[in-house]
């Protein structure tokens, strides 16, 4: 339903309708709207970090990390257009603050792992951003937000990925610079 009736608000009835169920038997499972769209949060979470923690362990080069992770977010929102909705908050218009405020804490979250990448960059690479870290880090995640944005308003027609691999290079180009004491 969020993917099929993009802008359209949810409700417990059309949902219950949608499954083929009461509303009663939803709410057995569910004791409201707010816990079925928060079991749905968790799971986004659950899916991204998990995966966010392979590529720590796998992949030893901050550039690589990021654009990695950077990647792994784009993709999972293409592969899951209506819970996407629930990440640009589109699909959360009318619910409680609770909600979008969780989501906002995945961004957060998402954005100080890539902060932690880049701060550890220079200790472990001898790298660091042209930009303050913050920056930097904030810059390489609104690319990504502004993506998964243009996901949602072209109602999943405009790809996240779509130019992805060409538009990365271009944005990272001049992103780190070398510490002087690692140059001869």
């Amino acid at each position: 339903m969020l993917e099929a009736s993009p802008g359209a608000r949810i409700t417990t009835a059309a949902l219950a309708k949608e499954v083929g169920v009461s509303e009663a038997a939803l709410y057995r499972h569910f004791p409201s709207k707010s816990k079925m769209f928060e079991g749905l949060i968790e799971f986004i979470e659950d899916t991204i970090f998990s995966r966010i923690n392979l590529i720590m362990n796998d992949e030893p080069a901050a550039l690589a990390r990021c654009h990695k992770i950077l990647y792994l977010l784009l993709t999972f929102t293409e592969r899951n257009p209506g819970i996407t909705r629930l990440l640009t908050g589109d699909a959360l218009t009318g619910e409680t603050e609770r909600l979008r405020l969780r989501v906002a804490q995945m961004f957060d979250r998402l954005e100080t792992q890539i902060r932690q990448i880049l701060r550890e960059a220079e200790i472990r690479e001898g790298i660091r951003p042209n930009l303050p870290t913050t920056a930097a880090a904030n810059l390489l995640m609104a690319c990504a937000e502004g993506r998964i944005a243009q996901y949602v308003r072209s109602e999943f027609k405009r790809r996240p990925t779509e130019y992805w691999d060409d538009q990365w290079p271009t944005l990272i180009q001049g992103f780190f610079k070398e510490e002087l004491s690692h140059i001869s």
